[in-house]
């Protein structure tokens, strides 16, 4: 169907190479956009703290998926969606064999809709479930992903 490439650059430069030697700080650079991020390992794992870590850009690719996704069903549903704001929170927790992985993510979506048809608390989060259900993202991983309202 679709191809979605991106291109990561590193280098070491001066510094050693034991483990809390070598910099973490690398860049994300995306070929269609041309657009280029700073990125690293989360401060916890030597990271630099002005970089996108990879658990939290992961975090909000999926709420961003689920996102886009939401407001396509919610606009074939008839809705209008004015604004929808989140703040996502991805939980990196330890698996079975002690290591760890981000086991879930968990979405405050504050959406805000006008128009003559408003959706029910109830619509709402049927709007969510079949978001979740439709989103390529969330269909890919075993994280397990849940909103809160």
């Amino acid at each position: 169907m679709s191809q979605h490439q991106a291109k990561l650059s590193w280098t070491r430069g001066d510094a050693g190479f034991g483990y809390k030697e070598y910099p973490r700080d690398h860049q994300w650079t995306f070929p269609r956009s041309g657009q280029t991020l700073k990125a690293a390992a989360a401060p916890d794992f030597l990271g630099g703290p002005d970089c996108v870590d990879p658990e939290e850009s992961f975090t909000a690719a999926l709420t961003s998926c689920h996102l886009l996704t939401f407001l396509a069903i919610a606009s074939m549903s008839g809705y209008v969606v004015d604004s929808y704001e989140d703040e996502p929170v991805g939980y990196l927790e330890k698996a079975e064999d002690g290591k760890p992985w981000l086991a879930k993510v968990v979405m405050h979506p504050t959406i805000t809709f006008s128009g003559d048809k408003q959706p029910t608390p109830e619509q709402v989060e049927m709007l969510h479930e079949k978001s979740h259900k439709e989103c390529f993202l969330a269909r890919s991983v075993k994280t397990e992903i849940t909103w809160e309202s």
